[in-house]
């Protein structure tokens, strides 16, 4: 079982610490959780919050530790990192745990100098100040996260929800994560290209909107051959127009959001059936089984049969 440390702190918004302890520990769900999750603080005892009760956190630091991965949810900007915390988490990071900071928690990732050289993802409205603050780290405010491997960081408030399922997906495959997000009600891949775009809101009237009408459209018909032009024409719109509006309401062209589906829809796939790779490449679009692994590795860096490895496990593929 993997074993995920949430650190909390003096001051820490209820909303973000639950965030990982809901996905990670299915706390308030039920079933069996695949992850243990610890919350910690550098001060065990109690821990007050601005929603004016506070929580009785019995882990310290040794938690971090001996974590898989460490989860900062949150931070207060301008904080410093004391010693024993910055500590243990290069003490972490040098053993091969993931850290991971969500929103303003990216403060903190960029504080340990762990991210030096390298890129933050953080809440729009901090990103300035976090750039100027750290001038070692390229500050991204256009993603949902940003997924280092072995750090990990977010955008701020329902990213943290992406981020953390994005992160459930990596380590137990589309199907879990897909079904963990119906549970918790949420988009189970809210993305728009590798880069993570954040999508703009969703127009109230969802039923008249065509470009919703055109993504419903697309997903029913993965394994067909779609063109631009014949897809714009299911939003009655023209090419042009279609792929501006189509940009402005996912964050990403309608090529790369396409390419997308047909990846996680290939993902679930090689998780659930038995299916060879040149019949998924076929069911989802990609054509052949040569086309379905260049994009497979470019995606996500790894191969439709290692992937299918990791998360189905050695089984007879289907002549």
């Amino acid at each position: 079982m993997r074993t995920v440390a949430v650190i909390a702190f003096d001051g820490i918004s209820p909303f973000h610490l639950s965030v990982p302890t809901l996905v990670f520990g299915r706390a308030g769900i039920g079933g069996p959780a695949p992850y243990r999750v610890e919350v910690c603080a550098e001060y065990p005892g109690t821990v007050h919050t601005p929603a004016g009760f506070t929580l009785d956190v019995r882990h310290g630091l040794d938690a971090v530790t001996r974590a898989d991965t460490v989860v900062l949810p949150s931070w207060e900007p301008g904080s410093p990192l004391s010693g024993p915390l910055r500590a243990a988490l290069h003490t972490a990071h040098a053993s091969g745990s993931r850290i991971v900071g969500l929103c303003l928690g990216s403060w903190a990732v960029a504080a340990s100098g762990l991210a030096d050289g390298r890129e933050v993802t953080t809440h729009w409205s901090a990103a300035d100040a976090l750039a100027s603050a750290f001038p070692a780290v390229q500050v991204r405010a256009d993603r949902l996260w940003s997924d280092l491997g072995d750090i990990v960081t977010s955008a701020g408030v329902a990213a943290a929800l992406d981020c953390c399922l994005h992160l459930v997906r990596s380590d137990l495959g589309s199907k879990y994560a897909t079904e963990l997000a119906r549970e918790l009600v949420t988009a189970p891949h809210r993305n728009g290209s590798q880069a993570q775009y954040i999508p703009v809101a969703v127009p109230d009237t969802v039923d008249n909107d065509p470009i919703e009408h055109a993504m419903t459209w697309a997903r029913t018909h993965l394994g067909d051959p779609i063109d631009l032009d014949s897809w714009a024409r299911i939003a009655l719109m023209s090419r042009r127009t279609f792929t501006r509006r189509f940009r402005d309401r996912t964050g990403n062209s309608p090529q790369q959001w396409l390419l997308t589906q047909r990846t996680e829809h290939a993902r679930l796939l090689l998780e659930t059936t038995t299916d060879t790779v040149e019949h998924i490449a076929a069911e989802t679009g990609f054509g052949t089984a040569v086309s379905l692994r260049h994009h497979f590795h470019r995606i996500l860096d790894t191969s439709p049969a290692a992937y299918r490895a990791d998360f189905q496990g050695p089984r007879k593929v289907r002549p």
